[in-house]
């Protein structure tokens, strides 16, 4: 295992914690490739439910290692797949952002569902200071999640934006002091974990091809049906009508 990153599965949740904080758990090829491959290999585990990405130190994720971009095969751009694979997991994904945000960071920020910040942090997205294209997709999923307004601010204009501001415009979902970071990334996750995967999953899915302009009505149709001829929707009926919390399954 990279010892760039950590990942363990807790119950139903798969916890990711970058762990490079003197260099501000930034990337490099090889622990990207190596935490796709980790990501990819937890799909078979079919009791998840949520992941928690953060990192260590005083920053998040400072993007793609600079030192090594004259080395990246851009037909294959390693930060695109690993951010790929994130937003393609089935399950929900929150990133609680333990401090600054910086470059390639951000677009693995934006690949998970939910972002919960913390008050001090910061981010800045330098491509246009050094002469480079951020990715494709990366650009595509910014307007996507921010509009294009936000996403030129921070691509055209590199503006450096607080959290407070991050806040405004989408960036972050839930904006915390630092020692309240644990706490809320534990209630959005136990919240997360208690709701039908599968209604979760097709949901998710769904909405993000709708983000991508891709909406399939069939395969959108096919995740409904689903959901209706399953056990949890009986179960989640009973639950309604006996004024409990219901105990979804995921089938």
């Amino acid at each position: 295992m990279d010892a760039s990153f950590h990942i363990i599965v807790e119950n139903t949740t798969l916890r990711v914690r970058l762990d490079k904080p003197a260099q501000h758990n930034v990337l490099n090829p090889a622990t990207m490739k190596a935490l796709r491959e980790a990501l990819t290999e937890a799909l078979g585990n079919k009791d998840l439910r949520v992941m928690v990405l953060t990192g260590t130190g005083k920053s998040f994720c400072a993007g793609a290692d600079l030192g090594e971009l004259g080395r990246y095969n851009f037909d294959e751009n390693p930060l695109e797949q690993l951010t790929d694979v994130v937003e393609r997991l089935p399950f929900p994904t929150i990133c609680a952002l333990n401090g600054g945000v910086y470059g390639g960071g951000a677009d693995l920020a934006l690949s998970c569902d939910f972002r919960i910040g913390v008050t001090g942090m910061a981010s800045f997205i330098p491509p246009a200071r050094i002469g480079i294209h951020y990715p494709p997709s990366g650009l595509a999923r910014a307007v996507a999640r921010l509009g294009l307004g936000p996403a030129k601010r921070l691509f055209l204009a590199c503006e450096k934006m607080t959290a407070e501001e991050l806040k405004a415009i989408g960036f972050l979902d839930y904006l915390v002091d630092p020692d309240h970071l644990e706490t809320r990334t534990e209630e959005l996750m136990r919240d997360i974990s208690n709701l039908a995967p599968l209604s979760l999953r097709g949901m998710k899915e769904t909405l993000n091809d709708i983000a991508r302009g891709e909406l399939d009505i069939e395969k959108a149709r096919t995740f409904q049906l689903a959901c209706l001829q399953s056990d949890d929707f009986i179960e989640g009926k009973q639950a309604l009508a006996e004024k409990r919390p219901a105990k979804f399954k995921g089938a």
